[in-house]
């Protein structure tokens, strides 16, 4: 593909339901704008072979009526954003079987659609408060952020979709939102809004989060009754507070010059030996 249609060419966005979507964050982002926005259905993927449906499921629902099985499936939508714009989107359970191939046939949907941009999501726990703006990491071809160049150990299907995407071509980014692990599974709007805004970012659009906003207040509201009623709680959610302050500190501080750097390392430094004390 030409760099031309790199830039100018459709993007692609992909999430998959389980282990890569902590508190179902980054799903939700295919749902908010299929729910938003002017979309259909356009392709699908058959889920036999790539299923073990004593992990994923058949659901069984009823509509006039009458009973239907509702299997595991992969849907490819068409997202219209606005008059001079559109995005497609990838949903589905994550695979258990035959990756490649699932990640082929994916990019090959992806090639008749003239995709020229394929972004993977994923939402996981982490050390983080609910009190200060999730953080998003992302990579792609010309970065990568820090935890993914330090990183050994599993990876889940966005992973290889996006390096399927780099070896076939595309233009590609992976995009992770980190959830406060102290706070359980239920849905995060509050991460869901941050990956759409980094996807915003991404190609140059500004999504209408409205409803997403007043439901991360919401749950932002609902966290700090729990961590008020928690005392061991409350303590640790302030040690996470002081530790996200002093790394946004350092990053603010990195492009200031040595001294600035050196006096951040000496102040950083200290804070871990108290709090080793």
């Amino acid at each position: 593909m030409s760099e031309e249609a790199n830039v100018q060419g459709p993007v692609m966005i992909a999430a998959f339901e389980g282990w890569n979507d902590a508190c179902q964050a980054a799903t939700n982002v295919v749902r908010y704008l299929v729910k938003r926005y002017e979309s259909r259905e356009i392709r699908h993927i058959d889920c036999d072979g790539f299923y073990d449906y004593q992990v994923a499921r058949p659901m069984l629902c009823h509509v006039s009526g009458r009973a239907n099985l509702v299997w595991p499936q992969t849907t490819f939508y068409d997202i219209t954003l606005d008059a001079r714009r559109h995005l497609y989107a990838q949903i589905a359970p994550e695979p258990n079987y035959r990756w490649m191939e699932y990640c082929s046939q994916s990019l090959h949907i992806a090639e008749e659609l003239d995709v020229s941009q394929v972004v993977t999501m994923g939402a996981m726990f982490s050390d983080c408060p609910h009190t200060r703006p999730l953080p998003v990491a992302v990579s792609d071809g010309e970065s990568q952020c820090e935890c993914d160049r330090e990183y050994n150990g599993p990876v889940g299907i966005p992973t290889v979709l996006d390096m399927a995407a780099a070896d076939r071509g595309f233009a590609h980014a992976s995009m992770w939102v980190s959830i406060p692990q102290y706070l359980g599974s239920d849905d995060c709007a509050a991460g869901t809004m941050r990956l759409l805004d980094a996807l915003g970012k991404r190609i140059g659009f500004t999504f209408d989060t409205t409803e997403l906003r007043r439901k991360a207040e919401q749950w932002k509201a609902q966290a700090s009754v729990l961590v008020r009623c928690n005392d061991q709680l409350g303590e640790y959610v302030e040690h996470l507070e002081r530790d996200y302050d002093l790394k946004c500190k350092a990053d603010e501080e990195a492009g200031l010059g040595t001294p600035q750097c050196e006096q951040l390392v000496r102040e950083a430094e200290a804070f871990l030996r108290q709090m080793g004390e």
